[in-house]
């Protein structure tokens, strides 16, 4: 196996901690104008465009539903999750 001289060695890993901190320096810095270009964007906004009272919403009229017939899938399913769990408290 081939061994690298102790030089070598140092040299590689001073490079791999000045990219890591390089690295860490520009996600902290665009981080950071994110949050603060947001701020201001929310800031102008509220200053410019400040909400006006709540509009008025009519209710809508829900047709009443047709009776159905009942819903056998749904009761087969939940008799079966009731199964399940039964069976996985033994």
């Amino acid at each position: 196996m081939l061994q690298l001289p102790n030089e070598m060695l140092l040299e590689q890993v001073n490079n791999g901690l000045i990219l890591m901190v390089l690295g860490m320096g520009v996600v902290f810095v665009f981080l950071t104008l994110l949050v603060f270009s947001t701020k201001f964007l929310s800031f102008f906004l509220r200053k410019f465009f400040p909400e006006s009272a709540k509009p008025v919403t009519r209710p809508l009229s829900v047709p009443a539903a047709a009776p159905s017939a009942p819903n056998t899938a749904g009761a087969e399913i939940a008799a079966a999750i009731a199964a399940a769990v039964v069976r996985s408290k033994r």
